[in-house]
């Protein structure tokens, strides 16, 4: 079953920011995980969210998800994400409307 990652990112230090996501992307995609929104302007609607910036990761499973942010290659880059953003994320499971 397809799983997605919601991410929301607050950014603080650009520089090594761009620097995780250079490196975090042929990570990702090296365990499925395929980039569907990344960045983009950001309209709120209901409540009174209103991120700075959100990232959708579409991956074939939940395990490729653990596989991904668990990896060795991962958990080397992710402290320049913890020191460049302050972040939250989910992991969604469901199915597809069709």
């Amino acid at each position: 079953m397809p799983t997605y990652v919601l991410i929301e990112i607050e950014i603080h230090d650009r520089n090594m920011y761009f620097q995780y996501i250079e490196k975090a992307r042929p990570i990702v995609e090296s365990y499925g995980g395929h980039y569907v929104i990344r960045g983009g302007k950001i309209t709120p609607l209901f409540g009174d969210w209103n991120p700075e910036r959100i990232i959708l990761i579409k991956f074939p499973s939940h395990e490729n998800v653990e596989r991904c942010f668990s990896s060795k290659e991962y958990l080397e880059i992710a402290k320049l994400r913890e020191n460049s953003t302050k972040t939250r994320s989910i992991i969604l499971e469901g199915y597809e409307v069709k």
